[in-house]
Parts: structure tokens; C-alpha cells; sequence
């Protein structure tokens, strides 16, 4: 089984950059981000004439989550309990194959000193919550997507120009590891441990040329799943395309 989280970064802009990855890769379950776009204005159509799946919770301009599958999705949720009166869609769950995804967009935080680092806290906070709360009725989990976070130095290209700044500050990966410590495993990092593996690169100063980018991007995994993970894979090829999001697909492999 295969199952593949990318911030597409605009669906509109990306969607023949999503519909050829689905070809090409043939994802079971294929979670996307930063759709950018109302509810009513996902190419569903498009999606299915490919054979797949799709649910989705839009937002226009920011944020979106969808979940692409092979099989139909069930039992599907969006936002976070905690936060009932949140406006922003940045959360999306459903049980496929009796594995329960659970997509994320998490919030970036845009700097340490502002209110929108608060924010992120409190957003934590309450993904910890529900996280803990699907685990107890879903042994086999699976947490993707863009987290906002780098779980190491080694997962920045410069960790000292980017100490305690954001997106690798001590406190957001504190948030990430009280995630793993409900038992999650990163799975790109179990089976790559030593390795450097970037996810994200800014637009900016070409810096995917220079290959000077962030592992923010991550697919967590229960117990129940980590016997059964066989590979990890950050397409990078993807991120080279022409018009590309600055995030590439990354996807586990299950037997």
C-alpha cells in the first residue's frame, strides 16, 4: 500500500502536476494541502476519470486539505474538536482500508515574537488531542502532511542561521515530539536515519538549484503500521518541474 502526502501549493496551478503524479506513482491514498480553492471548486471530475477518489474541505486563496483515494474513504472528519470555531481548513481525516488518515496543514507561525506563533501553539495543542483520541480507536494511524516543522538540525540546510527561528525553534519541536510520543514513528527517518532529505524549498534565490531546503513534510505512522513499512520516497523530480509547487510528494510503502 502506498500513501503520499504533497502541499500542492494552488490546485489549480497543480492539477496536471497531480493528475500525472497519480498516474504515474499509482498512490493507494494521496493527501494534499494548500488546495487554495472554495469547496465547490474542486476538480473532482477530474480526479475521478483517473479512477480515484476524492474528499476534500476548501478554503479559498489559503489553505485546503484533500484526501485522494483508490477505494472509497469512510468515517470522514475535518477540523479539530478543540478548536470548533476555527475558520481555517486545515484538517482532514478518513478510514481507508482500515488505516485512518488523518492530513494535516499545520500552521506555519510566521514568526516567533507573533501572534500567529500563539496561534500555532494552541493549534498543536488541540491536533495532540484529537491525534491521541483517533489512536485509541484506530490501531493502525497514519499522521501526513505539512507540519511546519523541522524535527532536527539535521532536517534544516543551515541549522545556524535557523536556530530557534521558525519552523526549527525548540518549542515547535517539542509540539511535533509530544506527537510521536502518543506512538507515532517518523517514517522517513526509521528507515533514513542519517540521511539529509529536504521536502521544501522557498522559491527564493534558487534554492532548490542549490539544494538548500527543510524537511517540514512527514508521514507518522502508528505501531500497528511500522512492521508492515517497507520504503520512503521524497520525489524530488516533482519539485523540478516547470511551474512547481516549492514542496515535493513524499510517500511510505507499505507491504
Amino acid at each position: 500500500m502506498k500513501i503520499a502526502t504533497w502541499n500542492i501549493n494552488s490546485l489549480n496551478v497543480r492539477l496536471p502536476h497531480v493528475q500525472d503524479w497519480l498516474q504515474q506513482y499509482q498512490p493507494d491514498v494521496l493527501v494534499l494541502q494548500e488546495l487554495k480553492l472554495d469547496q465547490d471548486k474542486f476538480p473532482a471530475a477530474a480526479i475521478e476519470m483517473l479512477g480515484f477518489h476524492a474528499v476534500w474541505s476548501g478554503q479559498k486563496t489559503y489553505n485546503g486539505v484533500a484526501i485522494i483515494s483508490k477505494t472509497p474513504p469512510q468515517n470522514i472528519a475535518t477540523g479539530l474538536p478543540a478548536l470548533p470555531d476555527d475558520p481555517q481548513r486545515r484538517v482532514i481525516a478518513a478510514t481507508i482500508n482500515g488505516i485512518r488518515i488523518i492530513n494535516v496543514y499545520c500552521v506555519n507561525g510566521e514568526a516567533i515574537d507573533s501572534p500567529k506563533f500563539a496561534y500555532k501553539e494552541q493549534w498543536f495543542a488541540a491536533l495532540n488531542d484529537y491525534v491521541r483520541a483517533e489512536m485509541s480507536k484506530y490501531p493502525k494511524l497514519v499522521l501526513l502532511g505539512d507540519f511546519n516543522i523541522t524535527p532536527a538540525d539535521i532536517d534544516v540546510y543551515d541549522p545556524q542561521k535557523w536556530h530557534e527561528k521558525i519552523l526549527c525553534s525548540s518549542a515547535e519541536r517539542g509540539w511535533l515530539q509530544n506527537l510521536l510520543n502518543l506512538g507515532l514513528t517518523d517514517s522517513l527517518r526509521h528507515l533514513h536515519p542519517d540521511e539529509v532529505m529536504y521536502t521544501w524549498w522557498d522559491y527564493r534565490m534558487n534554492m532548490f538549484q542549490r539544494k538548500l531546503g527543510m524537511r517540514i513534510d512527514h508521514i507518522l505512522i502508528s505501531e500497528a503500521m511500522l512492521a508492515d513499512l517497507e520504503s520512503t520516497l521524497v520525489d524530488t523530480e516533482a519539485r523540478g518541474r516547470e511551474r512547481p509547487s516549492d514542496h515535493a510528494p513524499v510517500m511510505a510503502t507499505f507491504r
